[in-house]
């Protein structure tokens, strides 16, 4: 495994391996880093798929709002290297701030409709910022395919609609979320959580699977989920919702009836916050043809 922090360099160890290995597919996974096995799933996903995964681990400033956690979100390179390596990273690109943006950055990718509820309601400008940095590692690494975890719904269904509406030449590859023995989505959040927190935090998994069996058993109506899901996190003390939501997928739009939603399945989405931690977790269901 080799670790480059410049453009340059990077591109130019992506050239010589287009050169020696002209039909060899480009897998890669952009993160944030702090590694976890989550991050770990999609590597070794893109290891079985491509004959180079490349790895990038960059805290996108652009992503975060003014009040949220750029500063003290969870940075530990030294473990994300084993990580990186364990799972099959070939590349690793770990560039600073400066390498990604030398000047103020005046150009931003924007994407409309599917960024306009949920997180996007909730932090405004946030998917501005994952599109513009998603779009900028693209334009970098050129891979033929692309792993992005399910955990975060929203942003798989924005980077969909990027790569389609731009016509970029990539295959956006979702993965299953990964999760805790307990049910708890992983995240590299969960590391602020206190003990009772993380207890607590469980009602997420718990709620969505009490989601899943009431459309297994009918036919599921938007307000009928959201009234499961929501009226078990709120048996939680410490939970304070932020939303909880039953949309079409991947279009984000109202759930609406079957004739009206081909080729859509039902995302049922959560953000809660527990102190200081906001969690986000979800559940995508078949919608009954």
């Amino acid at each position: 495994m080799e670790v480059v922090s410049g453009i340059a360099e990077l591109r130019g160890k992506l050239a010589a391996y287009r050169r020696e290995h002209g039909d060899g597919r480009i897998g890669f996974v952009p993160t944030m880093g702090y590694l976890h096995e989550g991050h770990a799933s999609l590597l070794r996903t893109a290891k079985e798929q491509s004959g180079l995964v490349v790895l990038s681990i960059f805290v996108n400033p652009l992503q975060f709002g003014p009040n949220e956690d750029f500063e003290r979100y969870p940075r530990n390179t030294e473990r994300d290297l084993q990580v990186a390596e364990a799972a099959g990273a070939d590349l690793v690109f770990m560039p600073d701030v400066a390498e990604m943006y030398p000047r103020p950055n005046r150009t931003t990718v924007s994407v409309a409709g599917v960024t306009e509820r949920l997180c996007g309601a909730s932090r405004p400008g946030h998917f501005d910022g994952v599109a513009t940095v998603v779009s900028k590692l693209f334009h970098i690494v050129q891979p033929d395919r692309a792993f992005f975890g399910m955990k975060d719904a929203q942003q798989v269904a924005v980077i969909q609609q990027m790569v389609r509406d731009l016509n970029m030449d990539i295959e956006i590859v979702p993965c299953p979320t990964q999760r805790e023995a307990d049910g708890l989505a992983l995240s590299s959040r969960n590391v602020y959580l206190s003990e009772e927190e993380r207890r607590q935090a469980l009602v997420l998994s718990q709620g969505l699977q009490l989601a899943a069996a009431y459309a297994g058993q009918s036919e599921p109506t938007a307000a009928a989920l959201v009234d499961i899901v929501a009226g078990h996190i709120r048996t939680a003390p410490l939970a304070v919702i932020d939303y909880v939501e039953a949309l079409q997928f991947p279009s984000l739009e109202p759930f609406a009836a079957a004739a009206d939603a081909a080729d859509e399945s039902i995302l049922v989405a959560v953000a809660v916050k527990f102190g200081a931690t906001r969690l986000i977790d979800n559940l995508i269901l078949p919608i009954r043809k």
